[in-house]
């Protein structure tokens, strides 16, 4: 378990819980969800303190839940955010690995996961409190990491102390904003390797002979845009809720200056409006592939049948190239007495002459009007 202590623009870390939280800032715990339930007691303790109220049990038991998908719940003491973040390329590599050749020590690293199977994710819980912000991460999870990592890099690096203060969260709900957004991005920056994966599939299908695991492929690609655009309507749905909720707070909540509190209260908005908008991004790009992927197949039929149509076209040319000359050759087979041509020397040399001009000038005849190709 970590806590992290906001205060005067700046952070600290703090080795226990304190008594109380700073007059002009919060205090953050944030410990992985193996880790939740051991710590339980020691949470509940600090909810009540510095928060007001302990957690609910059926809330406790959804920050414990790494199955729980995206979602909002609110008491009159605390807010409760559940939002499934992208999995890292670590964590799929481990789900991913079941060899037991690939995965020990000293043995070879698993391949790179391929982009449809990145989209895989993982829940992040946070209790809201006015002055306390409580989050449980997956094990691994980088998002708080490196998050602290930025601010202390600002904190250092900064000479002024009013831009110091401004990039330091003002709030919990601030804090936890900032982090969604930054999760956010993350299926963002994704796109660009799932556009490239649709259109090796699409050039792959376009092929006489696609490979055979092509369909599988692309099958399991759409199932995994459904699974995406269902967690992107989740996360909509959980934040238009919260949004909802902090435009119904009076400003009386955001501080006692009134200006200072519409400000704040702005900021939120403006930030949550910001997530949501990247999240509508994400499940826009999604749709597209859907339907990228839909025409990709759409495509491959409508292929197959044109060089359908061009092989019955050949074969029918083909056809009819060699009627006329089964009927010339039928009409001097017929067993007669009296045919022209049959009995005399040169008969058998026109007759062929015939044949020969006969299937050129159809060949030709057909090459004109298109009916053959090369």
């Amino acid at each position: 378990m970590h806590i992290v202590e906001f205060t005067g623009g700046s952070l600290r870390f703090a080795d226990a819980v304190p008594a109380a939280a700073p007059a002009d800032g919060f205090v953050w715990i944030y410990l992985d969800r193996e880790d939740f339930a051991r710590h339980l007691p020691e949470l509940q303790e600090a909810a009540h303190r510095l928060g007001g109220s302990p957690l609910l049990d059926v809330h406790a038991k959804d920050l414990a839940n790494p199955a729980h998908p995206s979602g909002y719940d609110a008491t009159s003491v605390y807010d409760l955010v559940v939002f499934r973040r992208l999995a890292s390329l670590a964590e799929v590599q481990l789900n991913g690995n079941h060899d037991p050749h690939t995965g020990a020590a000293g043995a070879p690293r698993a391949p790179k996961p391929q982009p449809f199977e990145r989209i895989d994710s993982r829940a992040v819980g946070f209790v809201v409190f006015d002055r306390l912000l409580i989050s449980v991460h997956p094990p691994g999870c980088q998002t708080a990491v490196g998050f602290l990592q930025r601010q202390a890099d600002d904190a250092r690096l900064s000479v002024d102390s009013a831009s110091a203060r401004n990039r330091v969260p003002q709030g919990p709900d601030d804090l936890v904003l900032r982090m969604l957004n930054a999760m956010v991005d993350s299926y963002l920056d994704l796109r660009r390797d799932l556009s490239e994966a649709l259109e090796q599939a699409q050039v792959e299908l376009l092929k006489p002979h696609p490979a055979p695991h092509t369909w599988g492929a692309l099958m399991h690609a759409r199932g995994r845009l459904h699974g995406l655009q269902d967690l992107c309507e989740e996360q909509q749905d959980a934040m238009q809720e919260w949004l909802d909720t902090l435009r119904e707070l009076p400003l009386s909540t955001y501080g006692p200056d009134p200006l200072l509190a519409q400000q704040r209260h702005d900021q939120l908005v403006a930030r949550a409006r910001d997530v949501m908008e990247h999240i509508e991004r994400v499940l826009r790009h999604a749709r597209r592939l859907e339907q990228a992927a839909e025409t990709a197949v759409q495509i491959h039929f409508a292929a197959q049948g044109q060089r359908t149509n061009d092989t019955m076209r050949a074969l029918t040319a083909i056809t009819a190239v060699f009627l006329p000359l089964n009927l010339f050759t039928g009409f001097f087979g017929m067993n007669f007495e009296h045919l022209p041509l049959i009995h005399s020397v040169e008969g058998m040399w026109l007759a062929l002459l015939l044949l020969v001009v006969l299937a050129l000038g159809i060949v030709v005849l057909f090459w004109r009007r298109r009916y053959l190709t090369r």
